[in-house]
């Protein structure tokens, strides 16, 4: 069993308001189905905000960033009045949040720590997925980020290519 499979990744406070999410470790492929599932759970509740700390993120791949520009294109789509914010967001994170084009969808707040996120101690529970739920959750992440910003096609289309080859297999 992964790392990522027996240790929750995302700590979360879903009584607050904005709803916080704690990034602790890598956010990635292997755990952004729940986080989506978590926030689309939320979004049924009549929960609008999100703010999410990426201060203990470590890293994290197009996957998870496809995931969060789903969301909120999701919810432009559907005029909702979703805010999704991001806070403590490093240097090199901040950088593949600007290169995706993620910065024009969601807002990066740059400024003082927000309060709160000290009692994000509730762990999402990632469940692990099927290589088919995978690649299909990835296919869906890389598209939202061609669709979020189209310069992030050229980045992709072998990636894309690639999981829409492996996901018309089965």
């Amino acid at each position: 069993m992964s790392e990522t499979a027996t240790k929750p990744v995302y700590l979360i406070d879903a009584c607050s308001d904005p709803v916080l999410v704690r990034i602790e470790g890598r956010a990635c492929f292997q755990n952004s189905a729940c986080l989506r599932d978590f926030v689309a759970d939320m979004l049924k509740q009549g929960k609008t905000r999100f703010a999410i700390d990426f201060l203990h993120c470590t890293s994290m791949d197009s996957t998870f960033l496809g995931v969060l520009a789903g969301v909120a294109l999701d919810r432009r789509r559907h005029g909702g009045g979703t805010s999704l914010g991001r806070a403590r967001v490093g240097p090199r994170n901040l950088e593949l949040v600007r290169n995706m084009g993620l910065h024009r969808l969601m807002t990066v707040d740059l400024g003082p720590v927000p309060a709160g996120f000290e009692h994000c101690d509730e762990g999402l529970d990632c469940p692990e997925r099927s290589e088919m739920e995978n690649a299909r959750l990835a296919l869906e992440a890389h598209e939202n980020l061609v669709t979020a910003d189209e310069g992030n096609r050229s980045k992709f289309q072998d990636v894309l290519v690639f999981l829409r080859n492996r996901v018309g297999q089965r």
